[in-house]
């Protein structure tokens, strides 16, 4: 998956207030890009992840910038983030928030946890035990937390960037496909080029801070109503029957792979449909078309199949399987 290019004026259809919000989310590229060099994919990711409502499970090694890119897409929009380190001993209180007794007027109070906020961090996800895991997961699919029998709201919109490490497993508890199927996109964060890296050095050299983003010169350039109104417009981008057939065919393909013991399930079906009609409505069109399905098949399904032993000692990844399954499955015309 790649940035998406400029939408010529002309050959993007109307929809409305759409395409101001289209040309606003379009900016968020060049001003992440004051602090974040490269990682183009990612911010395109985090931005269809927004437009579907859906949350994000970022992979990379430490060191390449995910904590700034998360921080730079919540300065660009205008929105609320918070960061929790997940360790072994944190509670699952510590992330949604509890009751908290107050001697002044004999009551208990909620103190809101990090979770109420528009962008939360989570990072490394999977060094915190399964309960507290499963707090966290459980009000990214309600969009709310109960405490002593009470519904509190999370704020709208709401987005969830849990970070793993793909080289350090020890001590850690990773998450089961039950739960990874509850992320909308999986991402691969990679180290930067020689050419970045230079870059990354330079702009240090000069005096870049990346805990003083206001000083890089980022500024907002969209806020919540130019994502709802995006995802306005994304809601009326059509999908065609042929297209709905196509998306079933490749998750149907993965559940008869001889590599895999688990494929993709109904809802990363669904899954791969809503991200392909917001990457469809960000280059432009108000249609889905395969090459949408093909773009985001990768960071949608990666994490929702599970590879055979054998497979993997030979060395299978699920990026190579769900390459072959786009290869296999007819294209419609």
């Amino acid at each position: 998956m790649s940035a998406p290019p400029p939408v010529p004026a002309e050959t993007t259809k109307s929809l409305g207030n759409g395409d101001t919000a289209r040309a606003s989310l379009e900016a968020l590229r060049s001003e992440i890009a004051k602090a974040v060099v490269g990682q183009d994919s990612a911010v395109t990711g985090l931005v269809v992840a927004l437009l579907c409502r859906g949350h994000v499970l970022l992979e990379g090694v430490p060191g390449v910038a995910k904590t700034l890119l998360v921080r730079a897409l919540a300065a660009s929009l205008e929105l609320d983030t918070k960061r929790v380190q997940f360790t072994p001993d944190l509670m699952p209180s510590d992330v949604t928030g509890s009751l908290v007794y107050d001697a002044r007027t004999a009551e208990f109070s909620f103190q809101p946890g990090p979770v109420f906020t528009h962008l939360l961090l989570a990072d490394e996800i999977n060094r915190t035990p399964p309960k507290t895991q499963s707090s966290l997961l459980e009000a990214m699919e309600e969009r709310q937390v109960t405490v002593d029998g009470t519904p509190r709201q999370l704020p709208d919109p709401f987005l969830v960037a849990a970070t793993q490490n793909p080289v350090e497993y020890e001590g850690t508890y990773p998450l089961p496909e039950a739960q990874l199927d509850r992320f909308l996109i999986k991402l691969t964060v990679p180290l930067p080029s020689r050419e970045e890296e230079i870059n990354v050095l330079t702009r240090h050299s000069e005096g870049f801070d990346p805990r003083d983003l206001q000083s890089a010169g980022i500024r907002p350039v969209a806020g919540p109503a130019d994502l709802e109104a995006a995802r306005n417009a994304v809601a009326r981008t059509k999908v065609s029957p042929e297209i709905a057939g196509y998306v079933v065919d490749i998750c149907r393909a993965t559940r008869e792979s001889p590599s895999l013991s688990l494929g993709v399930s109904p809802r990363g079906a669904t899954a791969l449909l809503s991200t392909a009609r917001a990457w469809a409505w960000l280059t432009g069109r108000d249609y889905v078309i395969p090459d949408d399905v093909k773009a985001l098949a990768l960071p949608t399904l990666r994490h929702r199949i599970h590879l055979r032993p054998e497979a993997e000692m030979e060395g299978v990844t699920p990026d190579s399987v769900i390459t072959a399954v786009l290869a296999h499955v007819p294209v419609p015309r």
